[in-house]
């Protein structure tokens, strides 16, 4: 894995991110499974009641998934997240990050992704990565640890 390879994927907005154009904000990515699922609704809605605090601390928030821009579009509008979700329709970047595993679902082997997020320092180096997470909590999780950050 090389999370810290540059890479770039269509957002929300009609805008690109790529994250080399990052560096100067700590940027926190966040990979969740899939748009309108429970875990991933409450893990969003948690970045955007803290996104304020986020901003306060120099940091750039994204969610990453698999799910198309029109998927995200009305996920964001729906939830009114402030901040870009990305679509990674091809899942390059989800394997560069190494978060794409098998889970059981309902008995079956299934190919997804392992809600994971990543947190880069204004050099663009990656300072902290937490996988496996649980939603409820995590983003106060990663907003005490970016606030470590100088």
């Amino acid at each position: 894995m090389d999370a810290s390879a540059d890479f770039q994927l269509p957002a929300t907005g009609g805008q690109t991110f790529r994250l080399s154009e990052q560096r100067g904000n700590i940027v926190v990515l966040y990979f969740y499974p899939k748009d309108n699922t429970p875990g991933c609704t409450t893990e969003g809605q948690e970045f955007r009641d803290l996104h304020a605090q986020f901003e306060q601390a120099g940091a750039v928030v994204a969610g990453i998934s698999r799910d198309s821009l029109k998927s995200h579009e009305n996920f964001k509008v729906k939830e009114g997240f402030p901040f870009p979700l990305l679509a990674d329709v091809d899942e390059k970047v989800c394997e560069q990050f190494g978060v794409m595993k098998l889970k059981n679902m309902y008995g079956k082997q299934v190919r997804g992704v392992e809600r994971s997020t990543f947190v880069f320092d204004r050099s663009g180096n990656l300072a902290r990565e937490w996988r496996a997470v649980k939603a409820p909590g995590h983003a106060a999780e990663v907003l005490a640890f970016v606030r470590t950050l100088k």
